[in-house]
């Protein structure tokens, strides 16, 4: 399992990303995956309205963007795996390179954009899924969306995905959207949310809503979304999305790193958002990801405040082992 991890690394990071997706997809059709990745689950379920999760772990959204790999995923041990983010129409993103991994550091850039197939692809590979557990969906607006359109396109994909997804995350905080983090602004997310809240009732949608926010807002900010959050009675928060700030990353100056950091670097600014989340709102369920690698990483989430916990990054270094890792 070393050296494959070691011969992927050598390989540009989508197209790393792509062969190994794509390699976990050959191992789960050829009922390989129990045997090559073993893993002992000794948690116990996690319960949150309708919903059971049979352990707390989670694959956060990004790694699965348009559901091509939920039953592989699944396979693995996942209480939960959310897919996403998705977009009402198809679109390629940001140009390439646009992935950056720093292995000695455990930590990645990414400035992808949101590159997906479009929510009704996702759709139809949902309806295919043989997964059982807990699915999220993670939604968004397309590139060229502003204003008012920004805002139908949440709603768009809210309303087609609602059939079918255990619960459904609001994308605000994806730093590599232009303009996409103004939503952390009373005047734009205020309007997204009562959109959303008419689509809820509108569709008799009884699963939980999230809102997935930005570890670089401050204090005040925050605080107003965590209060919408709770006034439209939706059902939590997700702590937090990627980092705009590299303070703690080493790297050549002449990289071009515009993006969003993940990974070990952020574990500390999205356990400070979770601590601020839950002293605030502590009714709110709260999902923790940022910088989880090691069983320590993992636990300090729970303990302050998180009742669901999600991987991205140590997933992409470590391989299907850190699911072990974590829940033993």
């Amino acid at each position: 399992m070393k050296l494959a991890l070691l011969l992927l690394r050598l390989l540009p990071p989508e197209i790393s990303h792509f062969v190994a997706l794509n390699a976990l997809n050959f191992l789960y059709k050829s009922n390989l995956t129990s045997i090559l990745f073993p893993y002992e689950d000794a948690s116990e379920p996690f319960k949150f309205k309708s919903l059971t999760f049979k352990n707390r772990l989670g694959i956060a959204a990004g790694l699965d963007k348009n559901g091509d790999f939920i039953d592989s995923l699944g396979a693995l041990g996942f209480g939960f795996i959310e897919v996403g983010t998705i977009t009402p129409l198809a679109q390629p993103g940001n140009p390439k390179p646009r992935i950056f991994r720093f292995p000695g550091q455990g930590a990645i850039v990414n400035r992808l954009g949101f590159n997906n197939k479009g929510v009704d692809y996702l759709v139809k590979k949902i309806k295919l899924r043989s997964f059982s557990g807990i699915l999220g969906v993670n939604i968004g607006a397309n590139k060229t969306s502003e204003g008012q359109k920004r805002i139908d396109d949440y709603v768009e994909c809210f309303k087609k995905v609602c059939p079918y997804a255990d619960y459904i995350t609001i994308n605000i905080s994806s730093p590599n959207t232009p303009n996409l983090r103004s939503l952390h602004q009373e005047e734009n997310f205020l309007p997204l949310f009562e959109a959303l809240s008419l689509a809820r009732n509108e569709t008799k949608y009884l699963n939980p809503i999230f809102i997935k926010l930005s570890p670089d807002e401050g204090e005040q900010i925050t605080t107003v979304i965590l209060a919408a959050t709770k006034k439209f009675e939706f059902d939590g928060v997700i702590t937090s999305n990627t980092t705009v700030k590299k303070d703690n990353l080493r790297y050549s100056g002449q990289l071009n790193l515009d993006g969003g950091l993940s990974g070990k670097p952020l574990l500390d600014k999205s356990n400070e958002l979770l601590k601020l989340a839950h002293s605030h709102e502590p009714h709110l369920l709260k999902i923790g990801v940022g910088g989880v690698d090691s069983k320590e990483s993992f636990n300090s989430k729970l303990e302050i405040g998180a009742s669901l916990v999600q991987i991205y990054t140590s997933f992409i270094f470590h391989g299907p082992g850190i699911v072990k890792k974590l829940l033993r």
